[in-house]
């Protein structure tokens, strides 16, 4: 494996080391001896995001697929492996990512390493495991969106509001028509254009000795088939200028309603997107910020209010284009106007006055203990580590994180409040099955 650099940080608690090997895959390692316990997380370079026409739920089907058997595993091999070997495993789609990721004592690092690089290799798709999975998507969506309240709200019915382009705007819960038209040929493209060792991410967690895993990492991975990682989708489109919407949750049992702005770029604009992922906090955070003060104790328009920088996900593994979201469940006889005027006379007066000294530092602390809190484990670390290599080249980020945040200032996130005007908003209201 050849070494890329070691990357570091007065502010980083781990060392971070990168690789790639021949064939692109990018390699990411962070010891920590602390507990003998070793974390794999394999981050791809496809996310709903990345969707065509016709191919609406492909990714959230893959991560499905991946574990329905390999070139040397059966199906349903993988996890127990994983589980006899006293660990656990999972797989997550996002809008610009998929992961897949174990944890285990540190002895079962080799087997992890293996069980990664054979289905990287390639799947064994048949079409009973192809017409299985998708039952099993369908019927998540069926029980986890369209049978649960307020399921779908705000991700993704605020998207076509904000958004044009079919990336951007589609159900990333997948569509039925397309996933029950999908064949065995579209499974295979799908893999062999996305789950490429060019297109993805290796990271490696825990207790264990750098060089010893490097062997490892170079005698499963190196002979994986080197092809090209798949041109990324352009997601760039022009800001909306306003635009509201409403449509009805057949199961909601009060309304809803979610509005939201455009921000800069996560990756690109790092430095002007943090004051945006303090002004969340700021005015949503559960214990005081100031819509929950305003809209929820003072003038009783809603019965909470929550707040991210993301139509969904971690703020810091999206790519632009993205959002600062907020979303308030009312009363019965709420409206979506006073919540909305609520909101806008609340940060036209961040945008004149800035936050106080003191409340800013509280959500400063607050945001970097949820940092720090997703990625205490090792398994939390390779996860977040990967999805940094995979979207800025910058594992040492998730070290500097906490000083960026501490170092944004009053001045910016009133500069960021002030362009947050009501005239570039956008929202969504819901309407419960037995209202107007």
């Amino acid at each position: 494996m050849a070494p890329v650099t070691t990357a570091g940080s007065t502010h980083a608690r781990h060392r971070v080391e990168r690789g790639v090997l021949g064939n692109g895959l990018r390699v990411v390692f962070s010891p920590d001896r602390a507990a003998p316990v070793a974390g794999v997380a394999v981050a791809y370079d496809v996310g709903t995001r990345s969707e065509s026409p016709g191919r609406a739920g492909f990714a959230h089907l893959f991560e499905h697929l991946m574990f329905q058997g390999s070139v040397g595993l059966r199906r349903s091999a993988h996890a127990r492996c994983v589980e006899r070997s006293g660990g656990s495993f999972s797989g997550s789609t996002h809008l610009d990512h998929t992961m897949y990721s174990e944890v285990a004592p540190a002895n079962a690092l080799e087997r992890l390493l293996y069980l990664e690089s054979d289905r990287m290799r390639g799947l064994r798709l048949t079409e009973a495991s192809l017409a299985n999975q998708i039952s099993v998507v369908k019927e998540e969506i069926r029980t986890n969106v369209l049978s649960r309240p307020y399921a779908g709200f705000p991700w993704p019915r605020l998207a076509p509001v904000m958004f044009g382009s079919f990336a951007n705007t589609h159900d990333g819960h997948g569509s039925f028509a397309d996933l029950e038209a999908a064949s065995l040929a579209d499974a295979a493209e799908f893999f062999d254009r996305h789950y490429t060792s060019r297109n993805a991410v290796l990271s490696v967690c825990g207790d264990f000795d750098p060089d010893r895993v490097a062997r490892h990492v170079e005698r499963f991975f190196e002979d994986v088939p080197d092809r090209a990682a798949p041109a990324r989708v352009d997601l760039g489109e022009p800001e909306p200028e306003g635009g509201r919407a409403c449509y009805r949750d057949p199961v909601a049992p009060l309304p809803a309603v979610a509005w939201g702005w455009r921000v800069p770029d996560p990756v690109g604009a790092l430095a002007d997107f943090l004051p945006h992922v303090l002004l969340a906090g700021l005015l949503a955070a559960a214990d005081g910020g100031r819509l929950v003060r305003r809209l929820v104790v003072a003038d009783r328009s809603a019965t909470s209010v929550t707040a991210r920088a993301g139509l969904l996900g971690d703020a810091f593994t999206l790519r632009d284009p993205s959002a600062l979201v907020f979303q308030a469940r009312m009363p019965a006889a709420g409206t979506a106007d006073r919540v909305l005027a609520g909101a806008f006379q609340e940060m036209d007066v961040l945008a004149r006055r800035g936050p106080e000294a003191g409340e800013l530092a509280g959500v400063v602390a607050q945001a970097v203990a949820g940092l720090l809190g997703k990625t205490d484990s090792v398994l939390g670390r390779a996860r977040r580590l990967a999805v940094f290599e995979l979207q800025r080249a910058a594992p040492e980020l998730l070290g500097e994180l906490p000083a960026l945040l501490a170092a944004v200032g009053p001045d910016r996130v009133r500069g960021a409040a002030a362009q947050l005007t009501p005239d570039r908003c956008v929202s969504i209201e819901l309407i419960p099955a037995a209202g107007a």
